[in-house]
């Protein structure tokens, strides 16, 4: 397996992460995505894990946390072999505190993801968006305060606008705050906007990729249900 450095930082992480928006499928939304329980998530990660493969992305809203708390049971036991990462951001309840990137909301989420996760600290922690009614120095300054705690490695951000990071990575910066080392968002053959603005912006602050949906929703391709991953 190729590995290669997160960004700029010196944390080296092999070019493939497993997704696991389908583990759970306990709401609406998701079920739509898959299904899979602890057993079977446990099975896809030792496969993935036989090929090379340590790198396991999820989310607190998967699931409405369904996610994290499998992922958590199947890579039980085997935690610092492992690279996590999660996200925090998007709505987890009904309340008005429920999501956005204030300091109220990030502290329980990340507290949360990491009950569920049943570790003390995450490899990398994702905005998920960008929250336009926080203040963006609220946003870093409460990361830069769970970086410096061990609680989370490095950051990374998710579903921004071209100005909305660089906006943040200015900012940081300037305050001299820890910044976003990577960067996630939609990218594949059928779906290239973020070759547009997002691309240049990367190359020119050093900021890796990682790109989700490179299938386009499926419509590139999928692996077949009941193809064996043993060949």
């Amino acid at each position: 397996m190729e590995y290669r450095n997160l960004g700029l930082s010196g944390l080296k992480v092999p070019v493939l992460s497993f997704g696991t928006g389908t583990f759970g499928g306990t709401n609406e939304f998701f079920q739509r995505w898959g299904q899979t329980d602890i057993k079977e998530a446990s099975r896809l990660v030792d496969i993935t894990v036989e090929r090379g493969v340590n790198f396991f992305d999820t989310a607190n809203v998967y699931s409405q946390g369904d996610a994290e708390t499998i992922l958590g049971q199947a890579i039980k036991g085997r935690r610092e072999n492992m690279i996590i990462s999660t996200k925090g951001g998007f709505s987890m309840g009904p309340g008005k505190n429920d999501k956005g990137g204030s300091r109220w909301h990030l502290t329980k989420a990340l507290e949360d993801s990491l009950r569920r996760l049943q570790t003390d600290y995450v490899d990398l922690y994702f905005i998920h968006g960008f929250d336009e009614s926080t203040p963006i120095e609220e946003t870093l300054r409460t990361l830069n305060t769970m970086v410096d705690s061990g609680k989370i490695r490095y950051l990374g951000a998710s579903n921004f606008a071209a100005w909305q990071l660089q906006k943040s990575q200015y900012l940081a910066k300037d305050l001299n705050l820890e910044n976003y080392v990577i960067y996630q968002g939609y990218y594949s053959l059928i779906g290239r906007d973020y070759e547009q603005e997002l691309m240049p912006l990367l190359q020119d602050q050093g900021m890796g990729l990682m790109a989700w949906s490179p299938l386009g929703w499926g419509r590139l391709g999928r692996w077949p249900r009941g193809c064996s991953t043993r060949r």
